[in-house]
């Protein structure tokens, strides 16, 4: 994988970045479209113009995501910290969860290209899928 993260030492998040953390706590919405929902697996699709971020979701099934095109992104952390990383076509990585076990974060795209993401969750994990409201 050539995705290169860099981690910032916990910097104060804008008050409006803030505030959205806040009211998105159980946002299942994990991508920008919803592309096919079996009793196995959502597939999701993030697609970014430059500029563009998808708002603070909270990830609790297992997942993979898969960067179709290359670009550069901005991730604000449920625990303060805002990473920064780099991805390459075909990049991909996988997540589990175990029960009770979290991520809440959001993304924006910072490069000057469109960002596009596939995205798999699996609900048959640990944890019950959060509901996907439009």
């Amino acid at each position: 994988m050539t995705a290169i993260a860099i981690e910032e030492a916990a910097p104060a998040w804008p008050s409006t970045i803030r505030e959205e953390f806040e009211a998105n706590q159980l946002n299942g919405r994990v991508g920008t479209r919803l592309l096919s929902e079996t009793d196995r697996v959502r597939v999701w699709e993030i697609r970014l113009a430059p500029g563009e971020r998808i708002g603070f979701h909270r990830h609790v099934l297992d997942y993979f995501w898969t960067a179709v095109t290359p670009g550069r992104a901005r991730s604000h952390a449920q625990d303060g910290s805002i990473v920064e990383a780099t991805y390459a076509a075909g990049d991909t990585r996988h997540f589990v969860y175990g029960t009770g076990e979290y991520k809440i974060h959001d993304l924006e795209n910072v490069g000057d290209t469109d960002l596009w993401f596939a995205t798999v969750e699996f609900l048959d994990s640990a944890n019950e899928p959060l509901e996907i409201n439009a």
